[in-house]
């Protein structure tokens, strides 16, 4: 070989070991990245148990808790450790199953928690288990109306505890009136539904539509509650089958979505609370960064996004969360406390604790979960 093909030949080789090395990095970082958030929280909450505790007293299965959980089952899914099963398993034991406010709720918010019920039957079936959650979601195939999610939040918690209802059940009519819900929300909620298809995005409930605007005279567009939705719609893909009705519903709402939040990530790879009016509490915010890279990098992960066009986006996000809202010790920055427009929590900070650190968390292991598995990575 000639001297000058060699030296070619060794620096093509040594490249190919830099990106191999590279790749592997990205998975191995993520992951530390995603246990390092979790294992500062488990650590904090030993009890599974023990009520919360912020203006009032309130039960360890409220939506907050119940998105976590939905984290930790995705951590756990990439990475089956013991000690999150039994972490998950003896929340849902000491809380027999079931939900704050009894089998006859109809608030998403109580219901949420039967996600993680569902996970946990299925690595180990037991009909005692899912006893609770039957008797609660029957009741919606037997009752006419559909207005029950009235605000988009409810979106994520309800949805996905339909579509996991369905294929457990194999009963498409989980399927069905989760549609007709969706659609009532997106379509009928308020005067004309909390969905606007020109832009793109959901007003958080009625009391957002216009003519309520934000500051700058632009529409109000939270960001933590487009990404319930658009976490909701990544996530019912993920659960129905190919062949469900109504899918490619969920997968234009999806691309729709996506298109409008690429054009308002800011430039640090986060997203404001406000998305149409940088200026009103504007500043880093990790929750709704979390879900919209959560529901992004799925879209890429299953083809039903251009991975050219948005790996760009999750790693600017990913990156943004990590390197700027990841502290040392694994407490996460820049969280917005619980509320329903850009207003609540203000300010927010680097250190700032928020009232609740449980569903935030949870948001960010449902996005490590998909960057995990993105092809090849982006380090």
């Amino acid at each position: 070989m000639k001297a000058k093909s060699f030296i070619v030949f060794t620096f093509l080789l040594s490249f190919s070991s830099i990106i191999i090395a590279q790749e592997s990095f990205d998975r191995t970082q993520v992951l530390k990245q995603m246990q390092l958030a979790n294992n500062y929280f488990m650590q904090k909450w030993p009890d599974v148990g023990k009520t919360i505790i912020t203006n009032k007293e309130r039960p360890s299965n409220i939506w907050t808790r119940a998105v976590y959980y939905e984290g930790l089952m995705a951590l756990h899914e990439i990475y089956p450790k013991k000690e999150y099963y039994q972490y998950a398993l003896d929340w849902a034991n000491f809380h027999d199953w079931g939900f704050r406010s009894g089998n006859e709720t109809r608030n998403a918010d109580d219901y949420c928690a039967a996600q993680t019920y569902i996970d946990l039957y299925n690595l180990e079936p037991d009909s005692e288990k899912l006893k609770n959650t039957r008797a609660c979601m029957q009741k919606f195939l037997h009752t006419p109306q559909n207005g029950d999610w009235d605000w988009i939040d409810a979106i994520q918690m309800g949805m996905p505890v339909f579509s996991k209802m369905g294929v457990l059940e194999k009963d498409p009519r989980y399927f069905q009136k989760m549609y007709e819900m969706y659609m009532y929300t997106r379509n009928k909620e308020g005067e004309k539904g909390l969905f606007n298809e020109e832009d793109g995005l959901w007003w958080r409930d009625a009391d957002f539509d216009p003519p309520y605007t934000e500051p700058n005279g632009e529409d109000s567009y939270w960001s933590r509650g487009n990404g319930w939705v658009a976490g909701a719609l990544a996530r019912v893909l993920s659960i129905i089958p190919e062949d469900a009705p109504h899918r490619d519903q969920y997968i234009d709402d999806l691309r729709t979505m996506a298109e409008a939040l690429t054009e308002v990530q800011r430039e640090d790879g986060f997203w404001n609370v406000s998305l149409h009016d940088e200026n009103h509490f504007g500043g880093p915010e990790l929750s709704g960064t979390a879900l919209f890279v959560y529901a992004m990098a799925y879209g890429v992960n299953n083809d039903l996004l251009d991975k050219g066009k948005y790996l760009p986006v999750i790693e600017k996000g990913w990156r943004a969360m990590t390197e700027k809202g990841l502290h040392d010790n694994g407490f996460l920055g820049y969280l917005q406390s619980t509320g329903k427009e850009p207003k609540d929590g203000q300010p927010l900070s680097y250190d700032k604790v928020p009232d609740f650190e449980d569903y935030g968390l949870g948001c960010f292991l449902l996005a490590g979960s998909e960057v995990y598995k993105l092809e090849n990575g982006f380090y």
